[in-house]
């Protein structure tokens, strides 16, 4: 295979609706500029515990035939894993590897820094460029890798829709969508009950998935970059309850989404990229609600089911988008990029600095302090979807 035309792809992190349409536009669109593609199996994992470029576990040729049909499903055909190359625990070295190569990594004694053995790996494989789909985690590597030499195109995804220097991430349309069609449900068992809903999302650090389905489905919403008070959001849903003819209301509110008057904590083994899970903040606030209130809580935890199945139109379009983007940029020679949605429109930035952490909500404009909800107000001249930079 020639590097000069090979194509490797890979998907990390967790997975979302819309990476299949990625993967196979980049194949379909590949194929047309005289390109092969190679898929990378599981992430990172992929590049960094490979045997050989014959290894079925990790690699799989890419083509229009085997990728006709993978865009009207979920998920990620490549499958995925939370692997960071450069922190691969000693204790966990791939065993293939000699330890006398293992004893050349740049290494704390507890951790080796396999960027190196990504580098070989690609070379082995006959890759000329990268194309990596992930959120922070997975492309703080990308940019490690680039700075190393190796030509790469990256697109966000994640249903946080929180990358640096985009508005809009694979992922994020449908788990609106899906939100509210779940919300949207339980209201009849809210209602026939008569309870407060407390509906759970994703969100670890910054809170747009919890912004926009309250946004969508009118309800009160708490953020990471806002921290609640429970009397308050207590006294805000009991009136919400009072004056709803069905006597329910409800809350959606972010995994990361803090407390003034306590922290939710974090627990477990911190993963590859340092960090823990949280506390269930939907079933700790529903406790406090029902003391503070008196009435009787209902708690849904819709984080998972917003990740699976196939992706709604948006999504689609835009993972289509976004893999003929970067497959324009390859044709032309630039790499080093990340393509994206600035001011409403497609364009392409530098990878994303890590250092910066997750893009967080503008809490000034979009988020109404005073009621815990999104702002509706003064959207003239804003982005389709709100998300400004």
């Amino acid at each position: 295979m020639c590097a000069k035309t090979t194509i490797g792809i890979l998907t990390g992190g967790g997975d979302v609706p819309g990476l299949n349409p990625v993967i196979k536009s980049v194949v379909y669109r590949a194929t047309e500029l005289g390109r092969q593609v190679i898929g990378i199996r599981k992430g990172w994992e992929g590049l960094t515990h490979l045997t050989g470029p014959d290894d079925e576990t990790y690699i799989r040729p890419l083509t229009r035939e085997n990728t006709r049909t993978i865009d009207r499903s979920g998920g990620t055909i490549l499958h995925t894993s939370r692997t960071n190359p450069k922190r691969i625990a000693c204790a966990k070295a791939p065993k293939h590897i000699p330890a006398t190569r293992l004893s050349k990594l740049p290494s704390d004694g507890k951790y080796y820094d396999f960027t190196p053995i990504v580098l070989e790996n690609v070379e082995r494989l006959g890759i000329g460029c990268l194309v990596t789909i992930g959120g922070d985690d997975t492309l703080s590597f990308s940019s490690a890798l680039s700075a190393a030499g190796m030509p790469l195109l990256a697109i966000p995804k994640t249903m946080d829709n929180d990358v640096q220097g985009t508005e809009y991430c694979v992922g994020f349309s449908t788990a609106i969508t899906r939100a509210k069609e779940l919300i949207t449900r339980q209201r009849t068992t809210l209602g026939s009950h008569e309870r407060i809903g407390v509906f759970r999302i994703f969100g670890r650090d910054s809170g747009f998935t919890a912004l926009y389905t309250g946004y969508v489905t009118s309800a009160r919403c708490l953020i990471p970059e806002y921290p609640f008070n429970s009397d308050e959001i207590a006294k805000l849903l009991k009136e919400d309850k009072r004056s709803n003819p069905s006597n329910y209301s409800l809350v959606v509110v972010s995994e990361g989404a803090v407390w003034q008057q306590q922290k939710v904590g974090e627990y477990g083994e911190a993963d590859a990229y340092g960090h823990r899970k949280k506390v269930d903040i939907g079933h700790a606030l529903a406790e406090e609600l029902k003391k503070r209130t008196g009435e009787e809580t209902m708690v849904s935890d819709l984080t998972y089911d917003l990740r699976s199945g196939e992706p709604d139109a948006i999504d689609q379009l835009v993972a289509i988008t976004f893999a003929n983007l970067a497959l324009d940029l390859i044709h032309d020679g630039v790499t080093g990029r990340m393509v994206a949605v600035q001011n409403g429109c497609y364009t392409h930035i530098n990878l994303p600095d890590s250092a910066l952490g997750p893009r967080k909500v503008d809490v000034a404009t979009l988020y109404n302090t005073e009621r815990y909800r999104p702002n509706y107000s003064a959207k003239l001249g804003a982005p389709l979807l709100l998300n400004r930079l």
